[in-house]
């Protein structure tokens, strides 16, 4: 299987969808909010950690369908969505919320 073929099964780009989302809610807050941290967390806060553990179960639905059956090829698409989390997660480690 080639690696634009499987980047084109929901498996594949979901997490990356999601990582996106993520790294939108954060910037969004921090256009709007700024990066003080604030008293109490809010929607953002939330919707960023439900992302987060979508993602999570995302990948590993991944890991688990496509590394036997392809595995150079899912290691490869495994590793870009661990870059792409790593991505969302990089604001909230750097800014210490």
């Amino acid at each position: 299987m080639q690696l634009r073929v499987l980047l084109r099964r929901p498996t594949a780009y979901l997490p990356l969808v999601v990582s996106a989302a993520a790294l939108l809610t954060i910037s969004v807050h921090i256009l709007v909010a700024g990066t003080a941290p604030q008293a109490d967390e809010g929607f953002a806060a939330h919707a960023w950690q439900l992302l987060m553990v979508l993602e999570v179960l995302l990948v590993a639905l991944f890991a688990v369908r496509w590394l036997p059956e392809a595995p150079r090829q899912g290691l490869a698409v495994l590793a870009l969505q661990l870059l792409a989390m790593a991505a969302a997660v990089a604001p909230v480690a750097i800014l210490r919320w």
